[in-house]
């Protein structure tokens, strides 16, 4: 929009996702209770909310999904290596829509073992391709026992709602 819309960029204000859940947080217009969601958690740093941000907006979405998760969970573990270094699911720019199932899953075995190694039961994710690549490639074909979940999932799932009932409790 920069490039051809300048002036009418000024009538809008361009956020993400993560800019928007934090914001509904801080101020207050959504509570959460994190007891809801009592598995360890840890989140996959995409590639283009991560590495792609950072080099062509000079800004990286790295904390801001741990920060959310850590408002909605109360054991959240780290991937290793994570942030900048973290691995890329296999998934990246796209793949995921093109016949190259057998290279996908073959990347995505670092991606595997990453999860398997932090003994999580539930990853979190934000970007599309992540989510499909982890969930209908790579717990298949390595056999891991996660749910996979966008960020906004786990925070709807979070979301303290009267007369609400989770697994036949009310809240």
């Amino acid at each position: 929009m920069q490039r051809w819309f300048k002036e009418d960029l000024k009538n809008f204000q361009v956020i993400s996702i993560f800019d928007l859940l934090m914001g509904y947080l801080k101020e207050g217009r959504l509570q959460l209770d994190r007891s809801l969601r009592p598995e360890t958690t840890t989140f996959h740093d995409s590639c283009h909310y991560g590495r792609r941000s950072l080099k062509a907006f000079g800004r990286g979405y790295f904390e801001e999904g741990r920060w959310i998760i850590r408002q909605c969970c109360a054991d959240v573990v780290e991937m290793y290596p994570n942030r900048e270094g973290n691995y890329c699911c296999g998934a990246g720019g796209g793949v995921w829509s093109l016949p190259f199932h057998e290279e996908r899953v073959f990347h995505g075995r670092f991606k595997a073992r990453q999860i398997r190694n932090c003994g999580a039961k539930r990853v979190v994710v934000s970007c599309h391709n992540c989510r499909d690549q982890l969930k209908k490639s790579l717990c298949k074909e390595y056999d891991l026992d996660v749910d996979v979940v966008y960020l906004w999932e786990l925070l709807a799932e979070s979301l303290v709602m009267p007369g609400r009932r989770i697994r036949g409790v009310s809240v």
